[in-house]
């Protein structure tokens, strides 16, 4: 079934609601899924579409706080699996965010139902070079990173 929502756009249910939307991630247009959760009869929360709304305005400044937090995440992770005194090609030397910035892919926007947390909810998942089984989720609390790990994170 496809509806079109006035603040998701033209969307498909198949156990959940999607589309295809295009983000500019550091400046470069990148195809992605938007995924929202609901029921069939494509009633959404209106707390969900404030979340999104207010991701949406938000997104250009927000890019650098997750760049950075992905990387603060990285050098946790490979400090954590040892990788910071011995070399994994999985897991290089990263100086800068630049770097970091090769190594993932934007790979989807979550909007979850709005009675998990009490603050608007966005996930964002990744795919990335260290991790292809597990990829890389944020979760984001009123536009702020509260957690960065597996695409989980985000679902």
């Amino acid at each position: 079934m496809t509806i079109n929502d006035t603040v998701f756009g033209e969307i498909e249910y198949d156990f959940g609601w999607t589309r295809v939307i295009i983000l500019d991630f550091f400046g470069k247009p990148t195809e992605i899924d938007l995924i929202i959760d609901g029921e069939e009869d494509g009633q959404f929360e209106e707390d969900q579409y404030l979340a999104y709304q207010s991701f949406i305005k938000n997104w250009h400044s927000l890019q650098h706080e997750i760049l950075n937090s992905i990387k603060s995440y990285y050098l946790q992770k490979r400090k954590d699996l040892g990788f910071d005194t011995e070399l994994k090609k999985e897991y290089p030397v990263v100086d800068s965010s630049k770097q970091i910035l090769n190594m993932v892919s934007l790979d989807a926007v979550v909007v979850p139902y709005a009675d998990i947390f009490e603050d608007r909810h966005i996930g964002i998942t990744f795919n990335c070079t260290w991790d292809t089984e597990n990829g890389l989720g944020i979760r984001l609390l009123n536009e702020k990173v509260t957690e960065v790990g597996y695409q989980d994170v985000a679902i």
